[in-house]
């Protein structure tokens, strides 16, 4: 491919993404200020604090989700389909089996755990073991279709993933204006999640047996394949869980040493950024397989690609999160209401410019992923998290939740 049509074609899977993002964002934000209304800040919290009990499943999802993609991305010609079967043969059946006992852990774990770690009780802790049980049942079918959907990340075949992006997005919003009006708790809330993660599962099915058939293989294991997975997986996993830590901590924190509900304005905040600096990241995303398959490729052209990607999202990061900056207050009260932005504007701010300084190093995680440099990931990822964890718990118990948020910038930088 010359360089003229592979910029092109960067440019056009950036688009993709970027449009599915917007419509799945636009309509997360549009539906949350009906959500927290309907729910309760409190009940709203709860749900934030089921769901951060849930991510650490994600360390085994992602991972195994991209290092089948990287692998996929090095299995592209013909005559190395059958290894390509064979890789998503065992990756699915990885999904399957171990997906399914992490999903009846955390239904059967999650509520004795969160009770005694977060001191959940009353009106908005009373449906707990509801909540866990779809939180956990949307994680599974979360996972079984980030299989289907590594197929087409592997192929760049972003129009397709935007499609199950879209439709997700759409399902999911239009159960909660169906049902949260007659069932406001938090387990419906995530009930609604679990709709949407089984809609992509289906639709992701359906297109990779309709479009690329070929690629398809029922669940079986496969030596060399499983030993290139858990290899690499490895390293991802402690990649993962770094990330995780420096992701979820302050919420973890808040839990254990507030009320629900400040959980609740954390992650209203949260959201408004996460908004932002997740759609930078989409736009990068697709250089992850691109790089995937420069493997043998000059060295001096992936540089150059390398740090003008860096560039560019350094500058769409300072001109879309710094843009909040001035207005957070006002912004929120418009969004959610005058008591959400009192509380949570310093956070908002926070938050942004700790987004700011982390987009651009986004790029360099893509191109050590792609390379297989796991190892390299795991290292800065765990480094991040250790500075993370002490500055959140540091700060939260010595200045309360006014605190929240400045892990993040530490972690960042």
């Amino acid at each position: 491919m010359s360089k003229g049509k592979s910029s092109f074609h960067l440019l056009e899977n950036s688009a993709w993404n970027a449009a599915a993002f917007l419509v799945g964002v636009g309509l997360n934000l549009l539906i949350l200020p009906f959500v927290v209304l309907r729910l309760g800040v409190a009940s709203f919290g709860v749900a934030g604090l089921v769901t951060a009990c849930i991510a650490p499943a994600s360390i085994f999802s992602t991972s195994l989700a991209q290092m089948m993609t990287r692998e996929l991305a090095l299995h592209l010609v013909p005559n190395e389909r059958e290894d390509a079967r064979r890789i998503f043969a065992t990756a699915l059946l990885l999904a399957g089996v171990v997906g399914l006992l992490i999903s009846v852990s955390l239904s059967l774990g999650g509520p004795l755990f969160a009770r005694h770690a977060f001191n959940l009780g009353g009106k908005p802790a009373s449906d707990l073991d509801l909540a866990f049980l779809f939180g956990a049942a949307g994680w599974l079918f979360q996972c079984l279709s980030a299989i289907f959907v590594a197929l087409f990340t592997a192929r760049q075949d972003y129009a397709r993933i935007a499609l199950i992006t879209i439709i997700t997005a759409v399902v999911s919003t239009a159960s909660m204006l169906l049902l949260i009006p007659h069932w406001p708790q938090a387990s419906t809330f995530l009930a609604c999640q679990a709709l949407g993660f089984a809609t992509s599962l289906i639709v992701s099915f359906v297109l990779s047996c309709r479009v690329i058939p070929e690629w398809l293989a029922r669940p079986a294991v496969h030596r060399a394949p499983l030993r290139r997975l858990l290899s690499l997986a490895t390293w991802q996993a402690a990649a993962q869980g770094g990330g995780l830590i420096a992701a979820q901590a302050d919420r973890y924190l808040l839990g254990a040493f507030l009320q629900p509900q400040f959980v609740g304005f954390y992650v209203i905040a949260q959201r408004l950024e996460e908004a932002i600096y997740v759609g930078i990241l989409k736009i990068g995303e697709i250089l992850f397989p691109f790089f995937s398959s420069l493997h043998k490729e000059d060295s001096r052209r992936v540089a150059d690609l390398l740090f003008r990607s860096s560039w560019v999202l350094n500058v769409l990061a300072a001109s879309l999160l710094g843009a909040i900056i001035p207005v957070a207050g006002p912004l929120l009260q418009l969004w959610t209401g005058g008591e959400v932005a009192y509380e949570a504007r310093r956070l908002l701010v926070v938050l942004s410019l700790g987004g700011i300084v982390g987009c651009g190093s986004n790029v360099f995680v893509f191109y050590l992923l792609a390379r297989g440099r796991s190892r390299s990931n795991a290292v800065i990822s765990l480094v991040t998290a250790v500075f993370t964890l002490v500055t959140s718990g540091f700060a939260l118990p010595h200045f309360g939740w006014q605190a929240a948020g400045w892990s993040a910038c530490v972690g960042m930088m």
